[in-house]
């Protein structure tokens, strides 16, 4: 009985793991970056657009948001256009008036949750603001994460571009073809700058849209190198080749650096939430006990000082983790 039970469980166990490892199969080959790589090249042999028109415009001026009296008001603040850029550096679809609502709405359900509990004013405000602050965190992981894999892509493109140029292809048809070859994101950024030229837009300015877009020291070396090329002349294959080598050696040296600090980060996540855990927790089950804290006036005090030497201490520790390269 005991063997027929623990090979009932060895294969299910068994099943379960090649269940999980055809599903994963399944969704390589059909949204995977191989997948995406023969559907953009057979689109391109269709004759089709695909996605090489999704984020191109002949309009001069980003809408900031589908309603035209909106529009026009959020074009006047000046706070609209770095959301604008933000938005279009962390390469999400949405508008101004979308990233607004979508605070609002955040704001609004932080407050709902705040009053139904017995919190003093200043941690009732300071859940709103947390709550609020939730769609600019998820926009700045996402040009966090979208500029970090450009980043590790950058090495691999001008290289590309380098064997591309010693082929004898011309730039502009180099740009359309790292465009169709490479991954995304970077390959739909040259794609956006070869579209651009292509409406009539000077090469000089779409590679410095294309910097804008991607504030990326790597990205701007590799455009200077283009721009100083066509003005002065020289062997633009071999500067990106130099490029490239630079940026893997940056690139190797960021993962060492990261690697050292880790140690670092995980203790400054530890201490810096610890103490709001623990206090939501004992909020949870003593609200009672707790309430001193704001109720008396000496437990307001300590919460002062508790907050002071807690941000300090997040301070000093960033600023031993950060090493700037």
């Amino acid at each position: 009985m005991d063997i027929l039970f623990y090979g009932f469980i060895v294969f299910v166990f068994a099943a379960a793991v090649l269940g999980i490892e055809g599903a994963w199969l399944w969704w390589a080959g059909a949204h995977g970056a191989a997948a995406q790589r023969v559907a953009r090249r057979l689109q391109l042999m269709s004759g089709t657009q695909g996605r090489s028109g999704e984020r191109i415009s002949i309009l001069k001026q980003r809408r900031y948001s589908r309603q035209e009296f909106l529009d026009r008001l959020l074009h006047r603040i000046e706070t609209a256009h770095r959301i604008d850029r933000l938005l279009l550096q962390s390469g999400m679809r949405w508008t101004v008036g979308q990233f607004l609502f979508a605070t609002c709405a955040a704001g609004a359900a932080g407050a709902f949750l705040a009053l139904r509990w017995p919190l003093p004013l200043l941690v009732r405000v300071a859940i709103c603001l947390a709550c609020a602050a939730v769609p600019l965190l998820h926009v700045r992981r996402a040009r966090v994460r979208r500029l970090l894999r450009i980043e590790e892509q950058l090495p691999d493109a001008a290289d590309f571009i380098a064997r591309a140029l010693r082929a004898g292809h011309a730039f502009s048809n180099v740009l359309q073809i790292v465009g169709n070859e490479l991954a995304e994101p970077l390959s739909g950024e040259f794609r956006i700058a070869r579209e651009e030229i292509n409406y009539g837009v000077p090469m000089g300015e779409a590679l410095l849209g294309m910097a804008a877009r991607i504030p990326l020291t790597d990205l701007r070396y590799l455009i200077i190198a283009v721009l100083i090329q066509r003005e002065t002349g020289g062997n633009l294959a071999e500067i990106l080749g130099n490029i490239s080598h630079i940026i893997r050696a940056r690139l190797k040296l960021a993962a060492q650096v990261r690697v050292l600090s880790a140690e670092g980060r995980m203790s400054a996540w530890i201490l810096g939430l610890l103490p709001f855990v623990v206090g939501g927790m004992l909020v949870l089950v003593n609200p009672d006990y707790v309430s001193m804290l704001w109720l008396d006036p000496t437990g307001v005090k300590l919460l002062w000082v508790a907050g002071a030497m807690l941000a300090v201490g997040v301070v000093w520790i960033r600023r031993v983790i950060h090493i700037h390269i």
